[in-house]
This record gives C-alpha cells, structure tokens and sequence, in this order.
C-alpha cells in the first residue's frame, strides 16, 4: 500500500517544492490550497509525472469543518490513513503593533496557529486510531525565539507553533507519532521579494552562509524529519536559516 502524506497549503512557494518532495520520496500527496485551482491541478500533473499521484482540494486550515472534510477525502482517495502531516499554511501581515488591526490578528492566527492545531489533531487521530505512528511537521520561523517587528502576529502565531510542537511530541510520542518543526530564515519566494526592493541583498550579508535559502533548500531537511533516519527525533526544531538567528549581536568584526 501506498504512503499517504497530507500538506496545507501545497500550491504556495514552498508548498510546491515540499508537495514535489514528498512525490519523489515515494508518497501519495493529498494537498490543500485557497483560491488556486489552476496551480492546483498543475501540480498534481506534475507530482504524476513522478510516479506518484496527488490530490488537491480547496481548504482553510482554520476552519474546523473545512480540515475535517479535508482528512475524510484524502482518506478515501488514497484508502489509508496519513503517514505523514506538514502544516505549511501561514499568512502575515506587516504593521506596528498600534496599528495592527484586530481583524488582521485573528486572521493571521486563525491560519498560523489554530490551522497547526487542527490539522495536527485531526492526522494524530486517525494515526493513533490506526496504531502504526507517524511523522508531523510543523513550520516555524526565525521569529520562534526572535523578535520581528512590524509582524507582532506573524511572530506570536510562529512562537505558538514552537511550544504546541514540543507539547504535541510530549503526548503523541507514546503513540509512536513523532512531532517537529522546522523554521526557515530568509527564504526566496514571491512574498518576501515584496519586502524588500533587493530581498537577498538585504539578508545575504547578515547570513553566515552569505546568501538567502530557496524553498528547494526546505526539501532534505522535511525528508529527514519524517524519514526513519530520525526514528529517535521528536519535540525538536530545526532552523534552515544559513546560521542568521544562531547569531547574537556582536560589536567587534568578525
């Protein structure tokens, strides 16, 4: 039988790479998306190209109903429960704090956060259910444990994510479902290259590895994670940052 892995928010900029990812890692791919039915089913023809078949269906990942009838299909398209459960969905907005709207709060939330805890709960079910564990990823940032500003939300939603993956792996891990996040640096995409008139020249030079990430540079880490290679591995978080948020700031050349 073939594995299933299940991903929100799969038509994004990472998304598309981790779907890929997954595809070619020997996975069946029910994936999620809002608004891009187009890519959506370009993707699916491209996970086909890989041996594996996908299926995508459109989904908030805060919406408890919408997540409920999202696990129920895929179930049933693929007929086995999910080995595997990336929540990638996230949104932000870019505001001080005494601007921020609370409607742009509760949405940023409702995707970030409670789209990860309703995703995560409702694979861990069908896994336990199941009893064969599991693999769940979470998608942090450099905000886990350092302060954004003008993303008051983003990095909340994001520091949220970090301890609900420690307290997910603490209670799943008698359950042999592992649970942990990875958090991207300065990653390329479309959305960054907005905040910034020259996105990798502003972050490159403040990077110990001199240049930003690409979504493809998410791909091995996420393979690991879920991979028997990190049979042992649970609760932990995994920067893919080039060495930014490891640094502290320091005066003196280096």
């Amino acid at each position: 039988m073939a594995k299933l892995a299940l991903i929100t928010a799969g038509t994004s900029a990472i998304g598309r790479h981790l779907v890929l990812g997954l595809a070619g890692a020997g996975y069946d791919v029910a994936l999620t998306h809002l608004g891009t039915a187009e890519e959506a089913a370009a993707l699916v023809a491209a996970v086909g190209v890989l041996g594996a078949r996908a299926f995508a269906m459109e989904s908030d990942a805060g919406d408890e109903a919408q997540v409920l009838a999202f696990h129920a299909r895929a179930a049933d398209w693929a007929g086995t429960v999910p080995q595997v459960m990336v929540n990638n969905a996230g949104i932000q907005t870019w505001s001080r704090l005494t601007d921020l709207e609370v409607a742009d709060w509760d949405r940023v939330m409702a995707t970030n956060l409670r789209g990860t805890f309703l995703n995560t709960r409702t694979a861990a079910r069908a896994m336990q259910a199941a009893g064969q564990g599991g693999s769940i990823l979470t998608l942090g940032s450099g905000c886990n444990t350092r302060a954004f500003p003008r993303l008051v939300d983003y990095t909340a939603s994001k520091g949220g994510i970090e301890q609900f993956t420690k307290v997910a792996a603490c209670e799943l891990g008698p359950f042999g479902i592992r649970v942990n996040c990875i958090a991207p640096g300065a990653i390329a995409t479309e959305r960054t290259a907005s905040e910034a008139g020259d996105y990798a020249g502003t972050w490159a030079p403040i990077t110990p590895l001199r240049r930003i990430g690409t979504p493809q540079d998410l791909v091995g880490p996420m393979l690991f994670l879920i991979s028997d290679a990190a049979a042992f591995v649970t609760a932990q978080t995994l920067y893919v940052d080039g060495g930014t948020f490891s640094q502290a700031p320091w005066p003196y050349p280096t």
